[in-house]
């Protein structure tokens, strides 16, 4: 009965496994691979949910999904990066380095397209494989971590959970900004910087998204 129960709940939530492994796709790793990684979380999640915590399981779930997918993309994990993928992440740090110390700041994402001869949605797509974007450092591999992080009070309607799983349908640059600011806690000010444009552009692009994101959530 109980081992009907596990699969039960592991069948009801493997749309969990497939919409955060679409989240992946285009970083040098099949899609098939992503998921059946992410169905190993699951498994996890599913054998090592605590009900009594008050967390839904989605809540808990995502985070441990996620955390075993980014491995992947680990030095040492099972499945490697693409080759090409891989050089370009490494070209990029090289060069945000150099930067950083020449100019005494970070590279904007322009910059470090312009340095790297890409345009920006692939430089946001390298930069990912360097830290993939919502395992974001902000989950913790342990659900118990970040959990709950408001964004502000305007905007604590949205659940960060429900908010990662919608992202992967914006375009680069507004996942970038949503990424930096609710996910990463940047300031507009800090965001704006890496864009190369200015504060006020960022708050009026954010909320633009928010809205579009409002009626995704919807």
């Amino acid at each position: 009965m109980v081992k009907d129960s596990r699969n039960q709940m592991i069948e009801d939530n493997i749309g969990l496994v497939h919409s955060i492994a679409k989240r992946f796709v285009g970083r040098g790793v099949d899609y098939e691979d992503l998921f059946q990684t992410g169905c190993i979380g699951l498994i996890k999640a599913v054998d090592h949910f605590d009900e009594s915590k008050g967390f839904r399981f989605s809540t808990y779930a995502v985070p441990v999904i996620m955390g075993e997918i980014k491995r992947i993309f680990r030095d040492g994990g099972a499945i490697k990066v693409s080759r090409a993928l891989k050089e370009k992440s490494m070209k990029a740090q090289l060069l945000r380095e150099r930067f950083s110390k020449k100019e005494l700041r970070d590279p904007t994402v322009s910059e470090l397209a312009d340095m790297l001869g890409c345009d920006v949605d692939e430089t946001v797509e390298i930069l990912n494989v360097i830290n993939p974007m919502l395992s974001l450092n902000s989950f913790g591999e342990d659900a118990s971590e970040n959990l709950d992080v408001p964004f502000d009070n305007r905007e604590e309607i949205f659940d960060k959970i429900s908010l990662s799983q919608v992202m992967e349908k914006l375009p680069a640059e507004e996942r970038f900004i949503i990424d930096s600011r609710y996910f990463q806690g940047k300031t507009q000010s800090e965001t704006a910087q890496k864009l190369g444009v200015s504060q006020v552009q960022i708050s009026r692009k954010e909320k633009e998204i928010l809205k579009k994101l409002r009626i995704m959530l919807k």
